[in-house]
């Protein structure tokens, strides 16, 4: 009998899951991987509209709520945090919490998320970009200390609180944004009143910066049409990130249609070369090239 797969994603915070790989990870829940999420933090700087706090004693208690209910519609074989504080974006006050993601010790991090490795033992690997998809603090942390951990997890001079067995993955993604969406959104936007240089909820994204940041190759493009009714429902879990509940609207609703039903992946280990391209993140375990 073939071993079962195991995905595990690397993430900063709830919604990560849902509004950026939501469909890769519904997929492979729904072909029977087990699919894992570790989740750095409980988002505790993101603004919430009073109303969604009713019956919560905080903003981290409502969106780990959320986040529990978008893994019950993905699929999720489990949630795991590490008990960081979000570290708000550039600039922010919540940079300098004590417990802030973005300001801990890069190994105690990658640690944390090696431990995790030996014992859930995924055969792939997913987390941000270099950049963190748009220059947030924890997913540029969170990234770097995935990398450390991947490597680190297989490791004997390395040891766990448990004691647990050195463990290699076998492939280690990023989720990235081919430039040619990007570029696609910068033009579009302004047609309809939208700034792309101040794009998302607070208008803290800059993505005309990030069409000019470096370009990560495209490995892996994975189709998640077939599970995108999942997708639309595990974002709408994360209501107090959106306006009304409603996973997206207007120009936004338009632009997560067109593109919210592929998602792309560098693949760091292995390496490939810049013109191969694989349609299945597991394609290749256990072999030495992709044929």
């Amino acid at each position: 009998m073939a071993e079962q797969q195991v995905l595990l994603a690397v993430l900063a915070h709830p919604d990560d899951e849902s509004f950026g790989i939501g469909g890769t990870l519904a997929l492979y829940a729904e072909r029977g991987a087990a699919v894992h999420l570790i989740c750095a933090t409980r988002g505790e700087a993101g603004e919430v509209a009073s109303e969604y706090l009713q019956g919560f004693n905080s903003i981290a208690e409502r969106r780990v709520s959320e986040l529990r209910c978008a893994a019950g519609i993905l699929g999720l074989s489990g949630v795991h945090f590490l008990d960081y504080r979000d570290s708000g974006m550039p600039g922010s006050p919540d940079n300098d919490h004590p417990r802030a993601l973005a300001g801990a010790p890069l190994d105690q991090v990658a640690a944390q998320i090696a431990e995790y490795i030996r014992l859930l033992r995924p055969q792939v690997v997913i987390t941000f970009d270099p950049i963190g998809g748009y220059k947030h603090p924890d997913h540029i942390a969170i990234h770097r200390a995935t990398v450390r951990a991947f490597q680190l997890a297989g490791a004997e001079n390395f040891t766990d609180s448990q004691g647990l067995q050195p463990y290699q993955p076998w492939g280690l993604y990023y989720h990235v944004i081919p430039k040619t969406v990007l570029r696609f959104v910068v033009r579009f936007l302004p047609l309809f009143g939208h700034n792309p240089r101040k794009f998302g909820r607070n208008g803290d994204i800059d993505l005309v910066a990030l069409v000019e940041e470096g370009d990560f190759p495209v490995h892996a493009q994975i189709d998640c049409r077939s599970v995108q009714d999942k997708k639309d429902q595990a974002a709408a879990c994360h209501a107090s990130q959106l306006d009304g509940g409603s996973p997206r609207r207007g120009v936004i609703a338009w632009l997560w249609r067109k593109f919210g039903g592929r998602e792309y992946y560098m693949r760091a280990y292995p390496v490939l070369d810049t013109r191969q391209r694989v349609n299945d993140l597991f394609q290749g375990l256990g072999a030495d090239t992709i044929r």
